[in-house]
């Protein structure tokens, strides 16, 4: 059963992803040969006046193949495109628009899952102030001085970031996978005092931690007309856990926690576990993470597109075929790269 939990996750992802470039694709004119639910052998289609629908055997993605693209063009070698409607037709607005589309789509289908979750609870917890609340015996905290009541004004990192927060999630997502010394400035009792302090690796929680607890968050009733909104914000506060860990990758901090397919089934397999909600919790998380990761400048990903595309519409000219080509395979590599090192990790976990 969870290896169908698990194909529906992905396919509801990727084919809301891709319905989003379809959906632009055909506002603006584009010439579309097909739209795919899976990939590999074709099990069902249906032709439109110009678009093949179609169900493939590997229930796992899908894809739009439009004209002007290098691999739609290719596998429908003998379709007649009408003039100015292949891609490479289009303005770069018009372009942009269409890769952005998927991301949009992957936004708003983690913006409206989240909403319905806050609805049917009834209650939102919102982050309490960064205050001290407790000091977690033989921590780091305890043994680098810190008391209940101390309130947090400024953390800085060793690379000399820094941040001044305003909620108790704050210090959690700027922290999240940090393994160096942090200077915290506190506020006891009127006195600002600096406090420096190392976390250390916690096998319970498979992080690293410090030891401090915040106060209890604050308890709000949600109805239809405030779901929306609270909906926007945990998409701000996962969207801001997602930056962090992506700034936290550039310096190499945090390569032991990401995950891959493996890591994803196991995540699947819990969250189906405790029921449809945690599962529509886990869809939405994983369909945000999915258009952030999305908008990376890679080219291969629809954020490098977007770059190459204002990039030529700032020369005037089409990059060389050859260099994007290399930029191309480069990203690939880089890609494989990264799923072999993040199922390893997946593997790891798993043994342990």
């Amino acid at each position: 059963m969870t290896l169908i939990y698990f194909l529906l996750l992905l396919s509801v992802i990727i084919t809301i992803h891709e319905a989003g470039h379809l959906a632009a694709a055909k506002k603006f004119g584009v010439y579309c040969y097909e739209f795919s639910f899976g990939m590999g052998p074709l099990l069902w289609h249906k032709k439109t006046k110009e678009t093949q629908y179609s169900i493939r055997g590997i229930p796992i993605g899908g894809y739009v193949a439009m004209a002007g693209e290098k691999d739609g063009d290719a596998a429908y070698p003998d379709v007649v495109v009408p003039e100015g409607r292949r891609l490479t037709d289009k303005p770069a607005w018009q372009k942009i628009i269409i890769m952005l589309a998927g991301v949009i789509m992957n936004f708003l289908l983690a913006w409206v899952v989240f909403s319905m979750i806050y609805l049917s609870n009834g209650v939102y917890y919102s982050s309490p102030e960064p205050l001290v609340n407790t000091v977690v015996a033989g921590s780091p905290a305890e043994k680098a001085g810190f008391l209940p009541g101390d309130m947090i004004l400024e953390i800085t990192k060793e690379d000399g970031t820094s941040i001044k927060p305003k909620s108790y999630l704050d210090m959690q997502v700027f922290s999240s996978g940090y393994s160096g010394k942090e200077i915290y400035r506190i506020d006891r009792n009127g006195e600002t005092i600096t406090i420096e302090v190392i976390p250390e690796f916690s096998e319970e929680n498979q992080a690293y931690m410090i030891g401090i607890g915040g106060p209890q968050p604050k308890e709000i009733r949600i109805n239809f007309l405030n779901c929306w909104y609270f909906g926007a914000v945990e998409m701000g506060e996962i969207a801001s856990l997602m930056f962090a860990t992506i700034r936290g990758l550039l310096r190499g901090v945090g390569l032991e926690q990401l995950s891959g397919p493996v890591g994803i089934y196991q995540a699947t397999e819990t969250y189906a576990g405790y029921g449809i909600s945690a599962f529509l919790l886990l869809l939405a998380q994983l369909s945000l993470n999915v258009g952030i990761f999305n908008l990376l400048p890679l080219p291969v990903l629809d954020g490098g597109q977007i770059v190459i595309t204002l990039c030529e519409a700032a020369a005037g000219r089409e990059l060389n075929t050859r260099i994007k080509t290399g930029i191309m395979v480069a990203c690939w590599v880089l890609l494989i790269g990264l799923m072999v090192f993040v199922t390893w990790n997946d593997i790891v976990r798993l043994l342990k």
